[in-house]
């Protein structure tokens, strides 16, 4: 799965600007609303946060997926944000969250999101991924690592 497909350039930040849990979050759509296929920033804003407070979705190592399912969506987009200096994410290990994949998806997506978080969940197990996420410089390399894995 080419998990390009569902993130452009135009979706990536390697300078998140916010330090809290929330702020990050409404970054990361407002980031996601480029796509067109973000119909309603602030709808889908609610769904992650409302989505959020259920659990957390800082799965630890320093990387989290914030995601909802919403009629503010008409297909998979997924934008990255990343923090040098790390975000109080409530992550499972305790420890600060320096990358971030909003991943948002339509309400009646049956499993395809669930394989996109597989997929980036896969990736984001290998230390030397997350090395280089913390370290690469383009949006063209974070694509390229995100289809390159197999």
């Amino acid at each position: 799965m080419k998990l390009s497909r569902f993130c452009d350039e135009g979706l990536i930040s390697f300078e998140l600007k916010s330090k809290e849990k929330d702020a990050v979050i409404e970054e990361l759509v407002n980031l996601a609303s480029k796509s067109k296929l973000v119909k309603d920033k602030n709808e889908l804003l609610k769904a992650v946060l409302e989505r959020e407070k259920l659990v957390t979705t800082g799965v630890g190592y320093g990387v989290a997926f914030p995601h909802a399912k919403s009629k503010a969506v008409k297909g998979i987009v997924i934008s990255f944000g990343r923090s040098d200096q790390g975000i109080d994410f409530d992550a499972m290990d305790k420890k600060l969250v320096h990358l971030f994949f909003l991943i948002a998806a339509p309400e009646d997506a049956i499993g395809s999101h669930l394989n996109v978080m597989a997929r980036l969940s896969y990736i984001m197990k290998s230390e030397e991924n997350r090395e280089k996420l913390l370290k690469i410089k383009s949006p063209k390399e974070l694509l390229e690592i995100l289809d390159s894995v197999e």
